[in-house]
């Protein structure tokens, strides 16, 4: 069956997807956390995230990345998924959403 999402209705798809994804040690998804820096989505559906972690020494980099990924792969609509993992520029606590800097205390 042809999808009829558009890459609007895509990546609007893929921010929810990523909001259902959490740092274990941090009680906020890896969205408003601020790890991801950029969602491109090709006219063939298929989706490029760039992200970074909290830290380059984090116990949890083998694995964010790759649930990432894996949970990307699984909508519908997605051909194929691929997680740039960069620390440039590095994360502060400065690029988490309001809602995570209210969540975690910072206001």
């Amino acid at each position: 069956m042809e999808s009829l999402a558009s890459l609007h209705e895509l990546e609007e798809i893929v921010v929810t997807v990523l909001k259902d994804i959490y740092d274990p040690e941090i009680p906020v998804n890896i969205y408003d956390l601020g790890l991801i820096y950029d969602i491109s989505i090709t006219a063939e559906k298929e989706v490029v995230v760039l992200m970074t972690l909290t830290a380059p020494n984090c116990p949890e980099a083998g694995t964010i990345p790759a649930e990432v990924q894996e949970r990307l792969r699984d909508i519908p609509d997605v051909k194929d998924a691929k997680v740039l993992l960069t620390f440039d520029p590095p994360w502060d606590k400065s690029m988490m959403s309001e809602i995570a800097q209210f969540e975690l205390g910072f206001y």
